[in-house]
């Protein structure tokens, strides 16, 4: 079990990340891809990009970075640094920056129960072309691993943070940590992860603590080794309507609607009642709140919800008695365009 402990500091500076992390769902993907999975969304993903890889003849140069981040247990800290948030090209820089010292130090423990290719000696010494190797062998990982699913991830990141404003509005920061549940549970200044692979504690030390959802996280939220780093907690979203690549390739952009595009041209190609829910849906509502500012049944904005869903247009998120809904970036590219 991994205990945090909070002051009345750090309850004040908790936050939630602002939007998905590009690296933190590199690496926990990666651990997700040579994992056992149940799950049948998941094992298509998975299946898709090792195909992806033979395809590209990716599969050698990806073999320090699949060594580096076995499926279960310890990985490197360096390999999620906290330039992340700023996107894969400041994650990247960050990685390739990373002090020798700091290098060595993450791999010595790695190595304590993995088998690593004889280029992670080199890496351990901060050879550069080692580092610009396996940030490109990440960079090149990326485009086939999530690249066409990144749509998908934004929204199903999007409407989690959606919901935790929604906890944090009814009951402050530490509502926010006690909406956690059931993967964690928050009592008295002090935030539990119940299936936490070690045994350990994190004092926070004022810092306040960063909650970043994930899409590839695997049910178990996950923290960094090292406490001195800014402490961070890594925790699983829904994911919603699943993992399937955005049309276009995931490349996020809108088809084309009709000559002029507008809202007229939006509703000549969805149906104007959907078209309306769509903008509706905008800032993210429930069913209900659809029905009643279209003025129509329940069922009939359910119907309508559905069919926009399947679409890819917008994801819908069960909270309690409440299924909330919330635009995937293509269906707000079609709104705006």
């Amino acid at each position: 079990m991994l205990k945090i402990f909070f002051s009345s500091e750090d309850i004040a500076r908790t936050r939630v990340a602002s939007a998905a992390d590009p690296v933190w769902e590199l690496i926990l993907s990666l651990h997700l891809l040579q994992g056992r999975t149940h799950d049948p969304v998941m094992s298509g993903w998975r299946r898709d990009v090792y195909r992806g890889l033979r395809r590209e003849n990716q599969a050698g140069q990806q073999r320090l970075l699949f060594a580096l981040n076995p499926p279960r247990g310890y990985f490197p800290d360096f390999l999620t640094p906290s330039q992340g948030s700023r996107g894969l090209d400041a994650g990247l820089d960050a990685i390739r920056s990373t002090p020798a010292r700091l290098l060595h130090r993450d791999l010595s423990v790695l190595a304590t129960e993995n088998a690593l290719p004889s280029t992670a000696g080199a890496l351990a010494r901060g050879e550069p072309e080692v580092l610009r190797q396996l940030t490109d062998s990440m960079r090149q990982y990326q485009s086939v691993a999530l690249g066409p699913y990144w749509d998908r991830v934004e929204a199903a990141v999007e409407a989690d943070r959606i919901r935790r404003a929604r906890a944090l509005l009814d009951g402050g920061a530490e509502g926010l940590l006690a909406s956690l549940r059931p993967a964690v549970r928050y009592s008295a200044g002090v935030l539990e992860v119940l299936d936490y692979p070690y045994s350990r504690e994190l004092h926070l030390g004022d810092r306040g603590l960063t909650l970043i959802p994930s899409f590839f996280c695997s049910r178990t939220p996950v923290a960094l080794f090292d406490p001195d780093l800014p402490p961070v907690l890594v925790y699983p979203v829904d994911r919603l309507g699943g993992l399937t690549p955005a049309p276009g390739e995931g490349a996020g952009t809108a088809p084309a609607i009709g000559q002029g595009g507008g809202r007229e041209a939006l509703a000549a190609l969805l149906g104007r009642t959907r078209a309306n829910v769509l903008e509706v849906v905008d800032e993210g509502c429930s069913t209900g709140e659809v029905a009643r500012r279209l003025h129509i049944s329940a069922a009939a904005a359910s119907q309508h919800a559905t069919v926009l869903r399947n679409a890819g247009l917008l994801v819908s998120q069960r909270d309690r008695n409440t299924v909330r809904h919330t635009l995937t970036p293509l269906g707000r590219a079609m709104l705006h365009q």
